[in-house]
């Protein structure tokens, strides 16, 4: 057993906590050879793949994409929306005053800073990239069977629509990664791995066996796609805003790699950097950016339109939830098929390819938050920055089509900000920081992609070597080159296909993820002391009432071997450990009931007496 997963007293009881494990002092982790191995063999291996028979990858990609969607669609929409009730949950339960490290430790993070960082690295190039292309498609041209375009509630539809891609959903399949990881690490002194959140189920040993390493190979290759995927969208958008800056006309293969090896170079130099240097100081800056250019939109665009949109798209979204979450290929045919492969499907699968890192990262950076904290943080607080996000962006983009200038027709979809912003004031100016929010955005997500890629080759070492990290920013790189070939003249396709692909494992390995947390939950010393005290109560209450009417009082003391409290409460969540500690000298005399309930600091194991 590892210095990182080992517990620091192997015989403490379940219901005291653990003392806190510093991972800063761990000492320095080397190379999972089989890990790094197997996950950098088949990177390399699907890089040479794509260079030297790209049409056969490309051919390779769609079929596996018509399998996923076909076979496996039920199983993407089902698990995203089981995900928003099992974290809203979580958070509502007795579970969510659990903190993610000891009993009253503080936060590491200023919430702002927290906030920041956590939204950079979840989605913010999405933003950039779809924040008025997917309203105004949406728009005209509406999902399967909710109308013709241009019908009265088309501006509905597609906002709501959106919303249903860029809200609670994705944000709650990066909570359960991120509940299960900093959970383990900074409750439970585990290392920080996908695979040892599986403790629970495998036990220690195997989860740091092979069963282990199979799914941290697994997360390294979803976390390996999703951000190739991230980086393809950041090189399609830049050059696109390079040729209305510019005028050079159309661009070609040649200068979107090239923008791929500037964006990979400087997130390496980023990550290698450090969390605290790179990650948070590029996010600060690009909230800041992001703020200035929302501001300039909603001031110089259609203020009122957009201040009307967003309770319509709150009301719409909730109106259609159910009927968004249960879109199958089963109603609509090939049509349904084809558009749930462009959108739905492919959001899930992209928000599933993040979820190793986006969640290790947002584990990483949320220590001493409580449950209710974290899902409070992660789910609500992006969505509804998504939310006004949308209605600024999207709203000017429809009001822009509605007017006449037909902007949908008139670009692409990387164009379509910029035409957008072609319609306001300063265009070259904002185009320009458009850009640079792009460039930004990427790197504070993908320098964060390259370090957790290192954390799963390492051990889960909080700080992989610059080694790793340099080789897994590279490789990124490379595959985002090699996945806008395969597409050929429509690259957004081939960044869609293989990241479809390439997530269906890892969703499987979420669900075993939710199932061993709640396990792990179930057995956490808050939970344990509440079952002591609530068993503790009830048998004296019953006594006292019995014996002496309305005339008793508790006090605790010291009783016989096997004859305390312990004997009392139920031995599932205890079974783990089997120590004496049922009998415990405690200093507590004549406390009320109320008080016994709520010290939920005090010595367990006294058996409170009349």
């Amino acid at each position: 057993m590892s210095e990182l997963t080992k517990s620091p007293d192997d015989t403490l009881h379940p219901a005291l906590e653990p003392p806190p494990v510093n991972h800063e002092d761990a000492p320095p982790s080397r190379v999972d050879k089989v890990v790094f191995g197997v996950a950098a063999g088949v990177a390399i291996a699907f890089v040479l793949w794509g260079a030297l028979s790209t049409e056969t990858l490309s051919a390779s990609a769609s079929a596996g994409l018509d399998f996923v969607v076909h076979n496996t669609g039920w199983l993407f929409s089902l698990v995203a929306s089981g995900f928003v009730v099992f974290v809203v949950w979580l958070a509502a339960s007795k579970y969510g005053n659990i903190p993610l490290g000891g009993d009253g430790e503080a936060p590491e993070f200023r919430t702002s800073s927290w906030v920041a960082m956590m939204f950079s690295a979840g989605m913010g190039i999405g933003l950039m990239f779809y924040g008025v292309t997917e309203p105004l498609t949406h728009l005209v041209k509406p999902p399967p069977g909710t109308g013709a375009p241009g019908n009265p509630a088309a501006v509905q539809t597609a906002m709501a629509t959106t919303m249903f891609h860029w809200s609670l959903h994705p944000w709650a399949i990066y909570a359960v990664v991120g509940l299960a990881v900093a959970y383990g690490v900074f409750r439970k002194g585990r290392s920080l791995l996908i695979s040892s959140a599986f403790a629970p189920l495998f036990g220690e040993r195997r989860a740091n066996g092979p069963a282990g390493r199979v799914i941290d190979i697994f997360a390294i290759f979803a976390t390996l796609f999703g951000s190739a995927t991230s980086l393809g969208l950041g090189a399609l958008q830049i050059g696109s805003g390079l040729q209305l800056v510019t005028g050079i006309g159309k661009i070609g293969n040649a200068v979107l790699i090239a923008i791929i090896v500037v964006l990979t170079i400087c997130f390496i130099l980023s990550a290698v950097s450090g969390v605290a240097k790179g990650i948070q100081w590029l996010s600060n800056v690009n909230m800041v950016l992001a703020l200035a250019l929302a501001l300039f939109v909603f001031v110089v665009g259609p203020t009122v339109f957009i201040l009307n949109l967003v309770p319509t798209t709150i009301g719409s979204y909730f109106k259609d939830l159910a009927m968004m979450s249960a879109r199958t290929d089963a109603a609509g045919g090939d049509g349904m098929k084809d558009w749930l492969a462009g959108w739905t499907i492919f959001y899930w699968a992209w928000w599933v390819s993040w979820t190793p890192f986006v969640g290790m990262f947002i584990a990483r950076i949320s220590r001493g938050r409580t449950i209710r904290q974290f899902v409070s943080g992660v789910l609500l607080v992006p969505s509804v920055v998504s939310l006004i996000w949308f209605a600024i962006f999207g709203g000017a983009g429809i009001s822009q089509q509605q007017s006449g200038k037909d902007i949908a027709a008139q670009s692409t979809p990387e164009g379509s900000l910029f035409a957008m912003l072609g319609n306001l004031p300063w265009p070259t100016l904002t185009a320009v920081i458009v850009m640079v929010l792009v460039a930004i955005f990427f790197v504070s997500g993908a320098d964060a992609a390259s370090i957790v890629m290192g954390t799963l080759s390492e051990k889960g070492t909080l700080e992989p070597s610059k080694k790793t990290v340099i080789f897994w920013g590279a490789a990124t790189g490379a595959v985002a080159a090699i996945m806008l070939l395969i597409g050929g003249e429509d690259a957004l396709s081939g960044l869609q296909n293989v990241t479809i692909v390439a997530a269906l494992p890892f969703l499987v390995i979420m669900v075993g993820l939710a199932v061993a947390l709640v396990k792990d939950l179930s057995r956490d010393p808050q939970i344990v002391r509440r079952q002591y005290a609530v068993a503790a109560v009830e048998h004296a209450v019953v006594a006292g009432v019995s014996e002496h009417g309305d005339d008793f009082a508790l006090t605790f003391e010291e009783t016989a071997p096997g004859e305390g409290v312990g004997e009392l409460v139920p031995t599932e969540p205890v079974e783990a450990k089997d120590v004496e500690t049922d009998d415990v000298e405690t200093t507590h005399d004549h406390q009320t009931v109320a008080d016994v309930v709520d010290d939920e600091t005090s010595k367990v194991g006294a058996s409170m007496r009349l």
